[in-house]
């Protein structure tokens, strides 16, 4: 039988608070880490996925001691490179639209959007309000323009398996600026926001030879024999997408090292196994920073939000990459520890990543900038509310246009395709507490039920052809067509089957 272990279903842990957020007065302002990883989805941690075989304790203690948001979003893309409108969302606090670019072609600059948008973005905000702020991550395809005005910045793409080249390189430049600071470096007076981005688990996923090994994976290919230790195939794995996803020749979907255009289980198996070795190499350098703030005493003042620019597909659906709005992409992972936050805690939070930017200036005590159009899921964290909003919205266009729209609320899910000069026109439904997997009708296919071990209950599968729910696919057209109205999104649908 399918196991339906995502925990956005299961029965929210109660959350005792009582008086403020932070304890600390003005005078001692909390520090704040803010930890995101690169193409790492919800789906491949075990705080989401218990039956996940990858080990990520300084992942789980953050979330033992914090807060996990089961209902966490990036809002989407214009662009192949779907992180770089997400780390502009993360920086800025604006939605997918309102960005310094939409991937119009020929459109230099957004009329939706101030020109000025850098001085209010991060690092410049909160170093302007007395915050030391310093910057590890990855290079490109992000907000250069916003990266350079934090204080310290140390960036390197680092996707390698020795410590000059993997997740070790961006974990000793914190360390190293923490270190600076005990030695009483100019800004040490205050408190710090540092940002750690991770260039893994990113393709290629070169993994160290100890954890290719545990995860029985070979880092040039996929073996001949599959070893007993790779990890399963994805609950929703599929041999290939039912129909074209809009984008031909995507990079993502046909030019990964060591996969290529091949989606057999003993390559997605292999893939999974250096994805895994990488998630567990980078949670490792997390731990080593976790450490040493406890050990020079800052931890018990800091919030650490730990999350991912957005998820990744790496066998499920068929697909491989980023460019789509199944939940294993759409979704990211979110887990906030820090003064105040009960412990185990869960909540759905109903978030986007560009709401970060208004939650840590509130949890800093300091007014978002104007140009902020997130919204602070302080209350989530407080426990006094189990989310900020009650509609999602999505967009995918890197490809053929308009290109893939979703909208979420509640348990139900719309996603629209309008792609190939509309040679695939088409609508998916999916109740997610039933079906949290979104499986399709392909997943309920022998062959393919074997591969995977899945018994799937007959409405596990998308249901927009079913009249049953004629009124439920009409009323999130609806409302997927009023979100793309508010948001200025400069594209139109036409209908899907």
């Amino acid at each position: 039988m399918l196991s339906l272990s995502l925990r956005c279903v299961a029965p929210l842990l109660p959350i005792l608070l009582c008086g403020p957020l932070a304890a600390q007065d003005a005078a001692r302002q909390p520090n704040l880490l803010f930890v995101i990883a690169d193409d790492l989805s919800p789906f491949d941690l075990p705080i989401y996925e218990p039956d996940v075989v990858v080990d990520t304790p300084a992942i789980d203690s953050l979330a033992g001691e914090g807060m996990v948001l089961d209902a966490a979003y990036q809002m989407g893309s214009w662009s192949g490179a779907v992180c770089t409108p997400s780390r502009h969302m993360v920086m800025s606090g604006r939605t997918v639209w309102h960005l310094p670019k939409r991937g119009i072609k020929g459109e230099d600059a957004n009329p939706h959007c101030p020109a000025d948008l850098p001085t209010y973005t991060l690092g410049a905000w909160f170093g302007s309000h007395g915050y030391a702020t310093a910057r590890t991550c990855k290079k490109g395809n992000s907000y250069q323009a916003a990266n350079e005005l934090f204080q310290v910045v140390h960036d390197k793409t680092c996707r390698g398996a020795d410590d000059d080249t993997s997740s070790v390189w961006h974990a000793d430049r914190v360390l190293e600026y923490l270190a600076a600071r005990e030695a009483g470096a100019d800004g040490s007076d205050k408190p710090f926001l540092i940002y750690l981005g991770f260039s893994h688990p990113h393709d290629p996923r070169h993994g160290t030879a100890e954890l290719l090994a545990k995860y029985g994976a070979d880092d040039t290919g996929a073996p001949s024999t599959t070893p007993e230790n790779a990890p399963p195939l994805p609950v929703n794995y599929l041999p290939a997408h039912p129909f074209p996803h809009g984008h031909p020749g995507l990079r993502d979907e046909v030019n990964v090292q060591g996969v290529k255009r091949r989606r057999d289980p003993a390559t997605v198996r292999n893939e999974r196994g250096r994805q895994f070795a990488c998630i567990e190499h980078m949670d490792r350098q997390i731990g080593r920073v976790l450490a040493k703030l406890r050990e020079t005493g800052d931890l018990e003042n800091t919030y650490v939000v730990f999350t991912s620019d957005h998820g990744m597909s790496v066998g499920r659906h068929g697909l491989m990459g980023k460019q789509n709005l199944y939940e294993h992409t759409w979704r990211v992972p979110m887990v906030v520890r820090g003064p105040g936050i009960a412990a185990g805690s869960r909540a759905p939070g109903n978030v986007y990543l560009l709401d970060c930017l208004a939650t840590l200036c509130e949890l800093a005590g300091i007014e978002a900038p104007a140009t902020s159009e997130g919204l602070s899921f302080v209350p989530v964290l407080r426990g006094a509310q189990q989310t900020v909003r009650d509609v999602l919205f999505g967009v995918y266009c890197g490809g053929s246009k308009p290109g893939m729209r979703a909208v979420r609320k509640g348990d139900w899910k719309l996603i629209e395709y309008d792609v190939l000069d509309g040679a695939v026109r088409r609508t998916q439904l999916f109740d997610l507490g039933s079906n949290p997997y979104e499986l399709l009708l392909a997943h309920h296919v022998d062959v393919t039920e074997a591969l995977i071990g899945n018994d799937p209950q007959p409405l596990q599968q998308d249901l927009a052809g079913d009249p049953r729910f004629a009124e439920r696919r009409r009323e999130l057209e609806e409302l997927l067509r009023a979100e793309m109205v508010r948001l200025d999104d400069p594209y139109e649908l036409s209908p899907g089957r």
